[in-house]
């Protein structure tokens, strides 16, 4: 199988995705939401509204299909018109018990909502890459993938069919998957880091290899080759955008493969450096606390904290 970075990010990130909730709604409305504690997304699958989001220079207006993801920690609010008095969110879900509420008869619109879910300390990987904000309009490329979507998972959501739950969360974590395949089609959204690395297709070649093969003594000049770039211009490309040289990224991703089988796995720690490429126990305990400043038995003895999450 030819490797695939951004599948293994999202595994070796535990990357989950749910939808928690919705509403419908008429006339006149607003609601102000709090600033979420993990990525928010939402979607509209009927109707229009605006969306105001801490820190955005103006609203910006969403309409049927379009879906916004939140990744920085910003409240916002979602309403028809922009002079409604906002209520809150909480509020109006908690106040009547259930995650799923209707203001007015609910003919005019419709929305769902939930987070995206990720591993306190390897998730980092991801998040640090991500836009602080993204909104995917309908007319987009994929327009109908992302119509399709939303209507199974409406669908779906709330369901008493058979494993509902479950196609409910699968569903979300393709449209995850398909906001982050929009914007690797626009680069410069994106914030320096792997995901822009990974939009370049020449850049996306080398990391396909060192991903495939994470414990091969890579060669900057062999990179360079699969990349159809000299060495110098490689080297200089991958680090305007990717934020690192290749073999720096090389070994922080083994150093991140690393603290995984370190907190997960029984292996030892000899065995993780061979198959990470390192020639000897010692060689691999000296590259890792020489990155994470900590010898690898005592990044596996010690309890996660917020500094393994960094």
């Amino acid at each position: 199988m030819i490797a695939d970075p951004a599948s293994d990010i999202l595994e070796f990130t535990k990357a989950q995705t749910l939808v928690t909730g919705g509403f419908r709604a008429s006339g006149a409305w607003a609601l102000q939401f709090p600033v979420p504690k993990s990525i928010k997304f939402f979607a509209v699958v009927k109707g229009r509204c605006w969306a105001i989001v801490d820190g955005l220079p103006e609203p910006v207006e969403f309409g049927p299909g379009d879906v916004g993801l939140l990744a920085a920690p910003r409240a916002f609010v979602l309403a028809s018109n922009l002079i409604c008095t906002p209520q809150d969110a909480m509020e109006v879900f908690s106040g009547a018990g259930k995650t799923e509420v209707t203001l007015g008869d609910g003919s005019d619109f419709e929305y769902i909502g939930g987070h995206v879910l990720l591993d306190p300390v390897s998730g980092r990987f991801l998040a640090d890459v991500l836009p602080p904000w993204a909104h995917v309009p309908a007319d987009q490329p994929d327009a109908a993938v992302f119509r399709w979507l939303l209507g199974q998972l409406r669908a779906e959501h709330g369901s008493s069919a058979f494993g509902a739950k479950l196609a409910s969360a699968q569903l979300a974590q393709l449209l995850f998957i398909h906001v982050l395949r929009t914007h690797l089609g626009n680069a410069d959204a994106l914030p320096t880091g792997w995901l822009r690395a990974l939009s370049d297709p020449r850049l996306a070649a080398a990391l396909r290899m060192m991903h495939g093969e994470p414990g091969k003594a890579w060669g900057l000049d062999e990179l360079a080759r699969a990349s159809s770039m000299s060495r110098t211009a490689f080297a200089a490309r991958f680090k305007l955008l990717a934020g690192t040289t290749p073999l720096a990224y090389l070994t922080a991703w083994r150093m991140r493969l690393a603290e995984r089988a370190l907190r997960e796995e029984g292996t030892s720690v000899g065995l993780i450096g061979q198959m990470l490429g390192y020639s000897s126990e010692s060689a691999f305990s000296n590259a890792f606390k020489r990155e994470k400043g900590v010898s690898p038995q005592g990044y596996r003895r010690r309890p996660v904290s917020r500094e393994d999450a960094s």
